[in-house]
């Protein structure tokens, strides 16, 4: 929790500093790729958690792998490992993609259900989330066989749970009673 905390601390200092210097997009772009990388090389997130490799080694490694980022990046990169926070670089950059689009006014909805959803129910999901929400969803749709049917919505720390599974769980508890 403290960690979730900090990265995004450290996140909204790097938003703003992106926004004073109008190096949005660049920012944004060198972000997604530590995003990458951590995800392509599972190392990289044992190697900044390392508490035996010293910092001004990670920072040579840092450096040399996103020599190419810009040097508001690679100035942040390093006061963050100075202060001794490397760990939570990854953490730092997912943080800063969220409240970039939250910024920009990009709502992230995730949409879960048994089934592939028609364009007709799909388009109904979204109007009533539309309704109540300011700003552009962002739709991402998933399949959990295991839902029976109907569908999950996500967003945020909100949860609309309109399954089958969850209607029989629901059942299951009023009968045991």
């Amino acid at each position: 929790m403290k960690s979730t905390k900090a990265a995004g601390r450290y996140a909204k200092a790097l938003l703003e500093l992106a926004l004073d210097q109008q190096k949005i997009e660049v920012i944004e772009n060198n972000m997604q790729q530590i995003i990458t990388v951590a995800n392509e090389a599972h190392d990289f997130q044992v190697f900044l958690s390392s508490p035996l490799i010293k910092v001004d080694k990670k920072l040579e490694v840092i450096k040399s792998i996103f020599g190419n980022f810009d040097a508001l990046s690679i100035s942040f990169l390093e006061m963050v490992a100075t202060n001794r926070r490397e760990a939570l670089i990854t953490e730092i950059a997912s943080a800063f993609l969220a409240q970039l689009k939250e910024h920009r006014g990009i709502v992230p909805v995730t949409i879960i259900s048994a089934k592939t959803l028609d364009a007709q129910t799909k388009a109904q999901i979204t109007s009533k989330i539309s309704a109540s929400i300011k700003g552009t969803l962002e739709i991402t749709e998933n399949v959990d066989e295991s839902l029976i049917g109907g569908f999950i919505v996500r967003m945020g720390d909100h949860q609309i749970d309109a399954s089958v599974s969850n209607q029989l769980n629901r059942l299951k508890q009023e009968l045991v009673k």
